[in-house]
């Protein structure tokens, strides 16, 4: 742990201070300068300028790919590493915000595919940080192959396995600088695919943000939704739980799905309750149109 971030935690335990994660020690590029460097641009592994979201919390992804930097008193947590060509940039990132890597003490993932946890394990390598995730999400962080139940195994290529320290269940908060950062089983995309919420306060504003993961129904070519219906009842099931979760700032694996650099540029409302909500209702009626266009084609 830095020096600054061990000061600022010492400083909570003693009573001296409230707990409130540290600043960056260099100002963060505007949501207009990221939104400006990815114009045109949205490659999985397409740098990008980090970002300051709200309060606690980073964009340190690529211009395809997010990552959030979430920062406490107790070190900083990493969710998501995009791809492992993506790796090296990423740790820049959190290094131009003033922070040191070696200061990440989790590395979180929303869910396990090549484009998401490709970097993962370079990250781990780099920071020591500690892995954890669902038990559903294991065997295949930890081979790199997705299972045989995943809509897209075959279509997608395998990435470098990684180490995971801990399994964590539903519903279980971290103990990290007392932001609530809490898991979230939402399975569908993949068997594993996981959200997050925590709260962050900037200036007595504070909200609680929604890492919500990919609910798009993808898979390889020759899969076929209505043939899984078990598959079908888990999406549809996490459909209907995610308009339930707390939700004043909407952030997705793949920015462009919460158009996330629009809302960061001002063009559109950053905080909106009603986000979460839409989300799902955008997915729920892909899907549906996904398994109508399979049963005209049977």
């Amino acid at each position: 742990m830095s020096a600054r971030i061990a000061a600022v935690a010492a400083l909570a335990l003693a009573g001296c201070a409230p707990q409130q994660a540290p600043a960056p020690a260099a100002a963060a590029p505007t949501g207009k300068a990221l939104a400006a460097a990815c114009e045109g641009r949205d490659g999985w592994s397409d740098p990008a300028p980090p970002a300051k979201i709200h309060g606690n919390t980073y964009y340190v992804g690529t211009c395809g790919i997010t990552a959030l930097l979430v920062t406490t008193p107790d070190g900083l947590v990493l969710i998501d590493g995009a791809t492992e060509e993506a790796a090296p940039g990423i740790l820049a990132n959190i290094r131009a915000l003033g922070f040191d890597p070696a200061d990440v003490r989790y590395l979180l993932a929303s869910h396990e595919h090549l484009d998401h946890v490709g970097g993962l394990k370079a990250l781990q390598d780099a920071t020591g940080a500690s892995v954890l995730a669902r038990k559903e999400a294991v065997a295949t962080l930890t081979s790199g192959e997705p299972e045989a139940i995943d809509p897209q195994r075959g279509a997608i290529p395998p990435f470098r396995g990684v180490t995971v320290a801990r399994t964590l269940k539903e519903g279980e908060t971290l103990p990290v600088g007392g932001i609530g950062l809490t898991i979230r089983a939402t399975p569908g995309h993949t068997p594993g695919s996981t959200s997050w919420t925590w709260k962050s306060c900037e200036a007595g504003d504070c909200r609680t943000i929604a890492y919500v993961d990919s609910l798009s129904a993808v898979s390889a070519d020759d899969y076929r939704f209505t043939d899984h219906p078990d598959y079908i009842a888990m999406l549809r099931g996490t459909f209907a739980k995610v308009p339930g979760l707390p939700c004043d700032l909407l952030i997705t694996p793949h920015p462009g799905a919460s158009s996330l650099f629009e809302r960061l540029a001002g063009e559109a409302p950053l905080v909106d309750s009603g986000a979460c909500k839409a989300y799902a209702a955008g997915a729920a009626k892909r899907l549906d149109e996904r398994l109508a266009k399979e049963a005209a084609t049977r």
